[in-house]
């Protein structure tokens, strides 16, 4: 059909909107359930008939049925059936849904169309209602009675209760409003003084369920209306006895009742019950009430022939009973020393206020006194006060004082203290446990001798100096072992406890320890000092956490440190310490250190202190600058020996002939010091300069070197000087003999040419050349006089008689000039401009 064209699409799904439109559905398809409420998680089957011809324009068309569960598809089963429609079953073998949609869909030539739609529910039977009650209005006469509903069923249920009478049929009395679980049934309803049976009954398409029955007189279950009380008094002659009158509501007026009476006084936790109270007497009387205190009444009825309930609490009212003087002994406790010289015993008395049985009313003061009163005599009193805490003294030698309580009614019975001397046994062993938050368990052991009573002391542990007048208590028992502390403690503050036996004839030296009721962690934790440090060691210290914040007793301390590369260490320290030595640290390293604070509760960490360790320590700084210092002296010391020490200042600075004060310079003839050396380079007067060192060579001065004797040392070199004077080259030379060292042996000597101009500062001086021997030897081998100028042809300008013209002076010639024996140096052909001597 797809090739008939571009508007068959078009006219498809125009023929499908007029086919499937709301009229058009009616008769065309139809989708049946097996039952639309089903139990929850069973079976559902379902099915969808499509009659083709009463569907317009599906007579010729292949039509294909789905299904859609809410959103989920779903696949069925499609058969033709009869008179040409076509059916398509589903089944679900599992219905988990409370509710759902159930759509059929057709299929035909590619479009989809929903054609019918079931709707399922799913869920459970109703839940059976429990703890059916009723209760009976006397004001309207109304029964209402309550229940709890059981689980969800998710299906919409009818809750309903029904009464009926002895005689009667069935009825349902109310139908409770929305969600609640309670109605009233109507006055018109009920059958008074007569049994009728209750009940509740929940009802849903899955089933009924009912409640128990209450099978109930309706009068039973009424609720009075609480009596009214009258007056309040005591009995004159029974003086802790009261007489109470009271009044019933009008609507008991005539049932008979049964009542009851609470009472409670302001200090007392609970109430007290008085019951088998007749209601219709109206008057009742109590005794074991407390003198000089302030109760608060209270009274309810009920029918005495039924187990209904009981009228609400009648509207309080308070009384007081009337006082009398106090009774029974008063706990006391003492501490005596001698004061002065006078010879007056200072004494401190401390009491407990009587208990509220013994009081018998509000006290308004005490008295101590020496000595018991009498009849028609009063003693001295040496101390008249409200508190329970007296400073007196007393003449030495008083062993005994009288303690009295006193209120509006009268004076007690004086108590006998006996301030007895504490030189008693003491317990053979004393500790203390926590009993909750506020209060603490202290256990002993008893002393091998015989105990009267014990006093029980505690101090609550303060940075602050205080003491707490009021923080003991007797235990009169003698045998007892344990007590329990109440008064004043507070968690996690530390309590110093002290128990003291007393004897019939002394008081036991005390024992003592310290507890807590609660622990935690500390507050905070100690701050870090540093005391020293070395390149290895730091001395830490710390001042202690104060005892009002440790909150625990502190069971130590922890050290941590770490360095740069977040190598941590750690150590535990005594928590009696306060310091403490890290040891192996790294020299010139940055730690950072902190401590924390633990408790058998917790622990708490301090704030972190940042050190660096040095690179010395104080001894290896101290011998570093010892070390310098010896140095320094030794140098000092060396100086001052080179100095006053000609030979050792010899050894290590010789002294160097200077040239311009050398002998050789005073030989120059006059008229030598008149001629200037010229040298080529002009210089500018100044120091003497060193132009070169050389090593002296063999030479010979043109002849064959003269055969020597054989021998083990080869034959000596013959030394030259050659000195050239200016314009004349080739003059000046003059030979020598070679030198022979010590025994008669030649050894080459090095020799240095120094040449120079003047000095600065001399004036006139030519320009000379110095010829020097650097050689250890002596010039000459054996000394020898300088000749004289005239007998020295060398000093003349004349070249001497047989020298050549052209090159230099014979051998022979040197040995006039005995200076320059010893010398021939190399090297002379640099000063062309040199002229001879």
């Amino acid at each position: 059909m797809a090739r008939r064209g571009a508007g068959t699409p078009f006219l498809l799904r125009l023929s499908l909107l007029l086919l499937l439109r709301p009229g058009g559905t009616l008769g065309c398809a139809s989708v049946a359930v097996g039952s639309p409420i089903v139990p929850l998680g069973s079976a559902v089957t379902a099915s969808c008939t499509i009659q083709s011809e009463l569907c317009r324009g599906l007579e010729q068309g292949k039509v294909r049925i789905t299904w859609m569960l809410d959103n989920e598809p779903l696949a069925g089963s499609q058969r033709r059936g009869p008179a040409g429609t076509e059916v398509s079953n589903l089944t679900l073998p599992q219905f988990n849904r409370t509710q759902a949609k159930l759509w059929c869909w057709v299929e035909w030539n590619g479009t989809k169309q929903r054609v019918g739609m079931a709707e399922i529910r799913a869920g459970y039977p109703p839940a059976k209602p429990f703890n059916l009650s009723c209760i009976l209005s006397l004001s309207d006469y109304g029964l209402t009675c309550q229940w709890e509903q059981g689980a969800d069923s998710h299906l919409p249920t009818s809750v309903a209760l029904k009464c009926a009478g002895s005689r009667a049929q069935a009825v349902t009395g109310c139908t409770p409003q929305g969600d609640r679980s309670h109605c009233t049934v109507p006055r018109r309803l009920l059958q008074l003084y007569r049994q009728m049976e209750i009940w509740v009954s929940a009802t849903n398409a899955l089933g009924t369920a009912e409640s128990e029955h209450l099978y109930i007189d309706p009068m039973d279950v009424a609720k009075l209306d609480p009596p009214s009380l009258q007056s309040i008094q005591s009995i004159p002659f029974q003086t802790d006895c009261i007489a109470l009158a009271w009044e019933v509501a009008r609507s008991n007026a005539y049932m008979e009742l049964q009542c009851e009476l609470r009472y409670r006084a302001a200090e007392d936790p609970a109430w007290a019950l008085v019951t088998g109270i007749v209601g219709q007497a109206g008057t009742t009387q109590h005794c074991g009430f407390l003198f000089g205190t302030r109760y608060h009444f209270q009274m309810r009825c009920r029918r005495s022939s039924a187990r209904g309930y009981w009228s609400e609490w009648s509207p309080g009212r308070n009384y007081t009973t009337h006082e009398k003087a106090p009774t029974g002994k008063l706990d006391a406790w003492w501490s005596a020393r001698l004061a002065g010289a006078g010879g007056r015993l200072e004494v401190q008395l401390r009491w407990k206020a009587p208990r509220r049985r013994e009081a018998n009313g509000r006290v308004l003061g005490y008295r101590v006194t020496l000595s018991p009163r009498r009849r028609g005599r009063d003693p001295a009193t040496v101390c008249n006060t409200t508190h329970t805490q007296c400073n007196f003294s007393v003449p030495a030698g008083t062993r005994r004082v009288y303690l009295s309580a006193y209120n509006a009614a009268g004076e007690s019975a004086a108590t006998e203290v006996v301030l007895l001397e504490r030189k008693g046994q003491p317990l053979a062993r004393l500790w203390a446990v926590p009993g909750g938050e506020r209060s603490l368990w202290v256990r002993w052991e008893a002393p091998p001798a015989s105990v009267a009573a014990y006093i029980l002391e505690w101090q609550r542990v303060s940075s602050e100096p205080g003491r707490c007048s009021a923080c003991w208590q007797m235990e009169r028992d003698g045998a007892a072992t344990t007590a329990l502390i109440r008064d004043g403690i507070e968690p996690f503050q530390q309590y110093n406890i002290s128990v003291y036996p007393l004897y019939k004839d002394a008081v036991g030296v005390p024992v003592h320890t310290a507890a807590y009721s609660k622990q935690k962690a500390p507050s905070y934790a100690p701050k870090l000092h540093l005391k020293s440090i070395s390149k290895s060691d730091a001395e830490l210290c710390w001042d202690p956490v104060p005892v009002e914040m440790q909150n625990g007793f502190i069971t130590s301390y922890t050290i941590f440190w770490a360095n740069s590369t977040a190598e941590v260490s750690s150590a535990t320290v005594n928590p009696s310490l306060g310091s403490f030595v890290i040891r192996e640290l790294k020299p010139s390293t940055l730690y950072k250190v902190h401590i924390m604070a633990s408790t058998a509760a917790g622990s708490t960490n301090g704030t972190s202190l940042t050190l660096v360790t040095m690179v010395l320590d104080d001894i290896e700084i101290q011998f570093l600058f010892l070390t310098l210092a010896l140095i320094f002296v030794l140098l000092i010391l060396l100086l001052i020996c080179f100095q006053k020490n000609g030979r050792v200042k010899q050894q290590f600075w010789p002294n160097v002939p200077d040239p311009a004060n050398s002998s050789l310079g005073k030989w120059v003839p006059v008229e030598l010091q008149q001629e200037h050396l010229q040298i080529p380079s002009t210089r500018e007067p100044g120091l003497a300069t060193i132009s070169t060192v050389t090593v002296l060579e063999r030479a010979t001065w043109g002849k064959e070197p003269t055969a020597e004797p054989a021998g083990p040392f080869p034959a000596m070199p013959q030394p030259y000087v050659q000195q050239e004077g200016l314009g004349r080259p080739g003059h000046g030379w003059a030979a020598a003999e070679p030198h022979r060292g010590p025994g008669g042996s030649g050894e080459t000597v090095q020799y240095a040419r120094v040449v120079g101009d003047g000095y600065k500062g001399q004036q006139h001086a030519p320009p000379r050349l110095y010829l020097r021997s650097s050689s250890s030897q002596p010039l000459l081998p054996e000394p020898s006089p300088s000749p004289k100028p005239y007998q020295n042809l060398w000093f003349h300008r004349a070249a001497p008689h047989g020298c050549p013209g052209d090159g230099g002076c014979p051998d022979e010639l040197l040995a006039t000039f005995p200076l320059l024996q010893g010398l021939r140096i190399s090297g002379a052909e640099e000063l062309q401009d040199c002229r001879t001597f």
